[in-house]
C-alpha cells in the first residue's frame, strides 16, 4: 500500500474505471497485480494449513466481484486496496460458512493470528475461528462502524495508522485512539486478553 512511482497511473485507471470505461479495468489488473497478491498471502497465511484456497484462486475470485462493480465507489489507491482487503475477507468467510457446512456442523475453521499482526501485538499468539471474528467485527459495526472500518483497514488490509487515516479522512491521532479502543473491545470478544496501552 505503500507510494510508488506508479500510484498516479493506477489511480487515474481506478478514476477511469469509475467513470465508466471498463477496459481502464485491463490495464489496471497488471499494475495493482503484485499488491492484490501479497494481500491475498496476508489473508491466507492467517488461515489453516490445508486450505484450499490459493492466493491466486482468491486473486481470481475478488476479480470476478470486481468486474461487477458497476459503479466502483474507490476515490484513490490505498482506497482501493482497502476495499479489495475487505472483498477478500468476506470470500474468505463466504469459504469458510461453505467448509462448515460441508462438514455439517464440524469443526469451525482456525485462523493464526501471529504476534507481529496488529490487532495482536503484545497479545501471545492465538488462533481465533475465522467465523467468530467475523461475528465480532459485525458487532462491532453495530456498535461503532468506524471502529469497524479501522479494523479492516489495519488488520485485514495491513494499511498503517496514517494511510488508514488518509482512507477515512481522520486525523492519525483519532486512528491510534480508535484502533486502540477497538482492538481491545475485539480481544476481548474473542476470549483473548488485550494488553494495557
Amino acid at each position: 500500500m505503500r507510494s510508488s512511482s506508479s500510484s498516479p497511473d493506477i489511480t487515474t485507471l481506478l478514476l477511469e474505471w469509475r467513470a465508466g470505461r471498463e477496459e481502464a479495468l485491463d490495464r489496471l489488473v497488471p499494475l495493482v497485480y503484485a499488491e492484490l497478491r501479497r494481500l491475498a498471502n496476508r489473508h491466507l497465511r492467517r488461515e489453516r494449513s490445508d486450505h484450499t484456497l490459493q492466493p491466486t484462486a482468491l486473486i481470481n475470485e475478488l476479480y470476478l466481484l470486481l468486474v461487477q462493480q458497476r459503479a466502483p465507489a474507490w476515490r484513490n489507491r490505498a482506497h482501493f486496496f482497502a476495499l479489495a482487503s475487505q472483498l477478500m475477507r468476506r470470500i474468505l468467510v463466504d469459504h469458510a460458512r461453505s467448509h462448515l457446512a460441508g462438514k455439517r456442523g464440524g469443526a469451525m475453521t482456525k485462523v493464526a493470528l501471529e504476534p507481529r499482526d496488529a490487532l495482536t501485538e503484545g497479545v501471545p499468539g492465538r488462533e481465533f475461528e475465522v467465523l467468530a471474528v467475523d461475528e465480532a467485527l459485525t458487532r462491532l459495526a453495530d456498535l461503532d462502524a468506524q471502529q469497524a472500518r479501522i479494523v479492516e483497514l489495519r488488520f485485514f488490509a495491513g494499511l498503517s495508522v496514517e494511510e488508514a487515516a488518509h482512507v477515512l479522512k481522520r486525523s492519525p491521532r483519532t486512528i491510534k485512539r480508535e484502533w486502540r479502543m477497538a482492538r481491545a473491545w475485539l480481544l476481548r470478544q474473542l476470549g483473548g486478553n488485550a494488553p494495557h496501552g
